[in-house]
């Protein structure tokens, strides 16, 4: 008897431990004490930036005005709130989902605060300060609170490198570096570069593996995944995701990916070095015309971990 009680004693502890474990791993670590928000928001244009332009980076354009967030810094920081072309922003990435998300910071027409709580999945989560209602990163998605089952609105966002960036944007402003965190930056570009041994944030060079990379694409209501490593082998992807005709395409750097919707089922296109070409005429990697007034329409892209992809888009194809 002795000895089954004792065994009864250990089980639940044990179950207690692991318990506490799930919970605070999954939601409830005091998240926002260990990764702070920026004390100060410093930007640079191009002549007296800091940050290497083979960084990676999270562009938005608004009302003319262009940023770009490195994802070196705010992969520590999760959430950085900022005004583009005067319209307040909220910039976020989770390395453990390996995914950056821009989202309109209103909630019920109100401009919110939103702190770091935790992770959901394995995807970080915010808090917003009046209703309390907690929000993931990966979607804009409520799934706890008042307003459970409500979404931030996305911004269009592009992951491109620096370099990449700048050249497309030469009077964009970069977020540089806050002094008081320096040390917290990850400076090795292991994540960035895929080469990190985390059981978090290590990438799976194989594909279709849990910590393989995809790019997400979304369209209207419809979702697919496409693998990283066919890109990079192909440079170009023409597909269909529900009704829509989309077109993939990989800049000559390996890092800067760009995702549109085709004119039509039809159009076919090819890529001269970081050029587009449809039809005899020309447009730059991100699809807007050089020689022509044709621009294309961009999609909501994201790299991701497959693992991530899959859960937040169970019924996506890929």
């Amino acid at each position: 008897m002795k000895k089954q009680h004792r065994t009864l004693i250990v089980m639940f502890v044990a179950v207690l431990f692991y318990s506490f474990v799930a919970y605070a791993f999954n939601f409830k670590f005091l998240a926002d004490k260990m990764f702070y928000q920026p004390q100060s928001k410093q930007f640079a244009a191009v002549a007296n930036n800091k940050i290497k332009d083979n960084k990676l980076v999270i562009g938005v354009t608004i009302n003319g005005e262009a940023k770009a967030y490195p994802i070196q810094l705010i992969g520590y920081h999760h959430q950085v709130r900022d005004t583009i072309g005067n319209t307040p922003v909220m910039i976020t990435y989770c390395t453990v989902c390996r995914t950056g998300r821009a989202f309109s910071p209103f909630v019920n027409n109100k401009q919110e605060d939103f702190r770091l709580v935790g992770m959901d999945h394995f995807n970080a989560m915010f808090e917003d300060a009046t209703t309390k209602s907690w929000w993931r990163q990966v979607n804009g998605e409520a799934i706890t609170g008042k307003l459970k089952g409500y979404h931030l609105p996305e911004i269009l966002s592009t992951q491109t490198s620096l370099a990449q960036w700048l050249h497309l944007n030469p009077n964009s402003l970069v977020m540089q570096a806050d002094p008081e965190f320096v040390k917290s930056y990850d400076s090795t570009m292991k994540f960035e570069s895929g080469k990190s041994k985390s059981k978090l944030t290590g990438t799976d060079s194989l594909s279709w593996n849990d910590k393989s990379w995809v790019i997400g694409v979304a369209v209207a209501n419809n979702t697919k995944a496409f693998d990283w490593n066919r890109l990079k082998k192909e440079r170009i992807i023409h597909d269909q995701i529900g009704n829509t005709p989309v077109v993939l395409v990989l800049a000559n750097d390996d890092k800067s990916f760009f995702a549109f919707e085709r004119p039509n089922a039809n159009a076919r296109f090819s890529l001269l070095n970081d050029t587009i070409v449809y039809s005899g005429r020309h447009l730059r990697i991100d699809g807007k015309g050089i020689d022509t007034t044709l621009s294309l329409k961009p999609l909501h892209a994201s790299q991701e971990f497959w693992h991530s992809w899959r859960t937040f888009n169970p019924g996506s194809l890929h």
